[in-house]
């Protein structure tokens, strides 16, 4: 083959890589033996392997690099799962070490006996002999409460004592059938007396049952002795307390709203309600040992609470016009430091149209004065015991 006529080696390669890439040179001659086509191909060729094997490798990272990150997120969220659930059995046992668990319900006996009314039985403690003085408790407790208060034993020397539970709360029934008012519950109650046979009572009633004791004055069918009556309230005032228990007041409603608060919470309700009741004397040791509390947060003597706070407004809006026309002796018994009822605005109000009634204020006293009071509510309730008895001369 002959050589090149400017004195060049024969030979000048035409595949010339540049920047990694191989590439066929613009100008020179390639071998002699392999045409320019031939050698774009095979060029090509090895440019598709090579991007092939690129793709390849690069599928091959993407996959390892995604199992690294499922991995890692598996990792995390087991991690995460693990402190949480440390956590939360870390709270558990603080809260169970903070607080005991909740006493298991205490089975009492009824310490009274029934006497049924419509077919209704309720619940009546009966102690003592002579006449008649009936206890009626307030709102959320029941007639063992004058029981615990040394009240019952204590008037029991000289009286025949007459305590009941009201409808849905200790140990009487709460038929839905019937809109227990006030004056129900005060018709319900001269029905009681009438099968106990007690003439002429003096009534006595706390906090809401001053309200059922009013009622029963104002119902002519059965003439009372008097009426002593204890933290009452006896005039309509905008009360949170009555606002907030509308709702748990309707059918249905309270009783799903109810029902959504476990037993613990409401037995810590309770005892937080006794303390605020009581204030500003402490929780008396004996209260706090024998009062039923298995019994105040059952299901029926909430729902009677709910509904005897959402009428209590209108309970007293439909009696106080008569008020002026009561025609027999009232004693009102109040303490001036009572946070659940204004003395000035129910007690000293009610003192001043009433028109044979007398008004003691305890001072320094809250709301249960016949616990912490209860020498100042018998006196009373012997004040009008012994008006109208003959004089003994000698």
């Amino acid at each position: 083959m002959p050589a090149p006529s400017d004195g060049a080696p024969w030979f000048r390669p035409g595949i010339v890589p540049r920047h990694g890439r191989v590439e066929i040179a613009e100008e020179g001659p390639v071998f002699p033996f392999m045409s320019k086509p031939k050698v774009k191909g095979m060029v090509a060729s090895l440019q598709r392997r090579q991007a092939a094997q690129v793709k390849k490798t690069l599928k091959a990272a993407t996959r390892a690099a995604q199992g690294a990150i499922r991995q890692a997120d598996k990792t995390a969220k087991a991690v995460v799962r693990d402190v949480v659930q440390d956590a939360a059995r870390e709270v558990g046992r603080t809260i169970a070490q903070a607080s005991p668990p909740a006493p298991k319900p205490v089975r009492r006996s009824p310490a009274g006996r029934f006497v049924t009314v419509d077919g209704l039985p309720v619940h009546v403690v009966v102690k003592g002999r002579g006449r008649p003085v009936v206890l009626i408790h307030g709102n959320g407790t029941m007639a063992e409460d004058f029981a615990i208060s040394g009240l019952i034993d204590r008037l029991a020397t000289r009286y025949r004592v007459i305590a009941l539970d009201r409808p849905g709360f200790g140990r009487t029934e709460r038929p839905r059938a019937r809109i227990w008012t006030a004056a129900a519950q005060g018709a319900l109650i001269h029905r009681v007396l009438d099968a106990l046979n007690a003439e002429r009572p003096l009534v006595v009633g706390h906090s809401w049952g001053t309200i059922v004791a009013l009622a029963m004055a104002a119902e002519p069918r059965r003439p009372l002795r008097g009426l002593v009556l204890l933290s009452g309230y006896y005039f309509p005032e905008n009360r949170a307390d009555v606002t907030l228990a509308g709702p748990l007041a309707v059918p249905g409603l309270g009783d799903a709203a109810r029902a959504l608060v476990p037993d613990r919470m409401n037995r810590a309700l309770a005892e937080q309600s006794f303390r605020k009741v009581f204030w500003p004397q402490a929780v008396p040791a004996k209260f706090s040992e024998r009062f039923p509390v298995e019994v105040a947060v059952a299901s029926q003597q909430l729902r009677a609470v709910s509904e005897d706070a959402a009428s209590m407004n209108a309970a007293v809006s439909r009696l106080q016009a008569g008020y002026g026309r009561l025609g027999l002796p009232v004693a009102i018994l109040t303490g001036d430091a009572d946070g659940l009822v204004d003395h000035r605005t129910q007690s000293m109000r009610l003192h001043g149209v009433l028109p044979d009634s007398t008004l003691a204020v305890l001072p320094g006293f809250g709301h249960m004065i016949h616990h912490t009071g209860r020498a100042k509510v018998e006196a009373a309730i012997d004040g009008l015991m012994a008006r109208g008895l003959p004089r003994v001369e000698g």
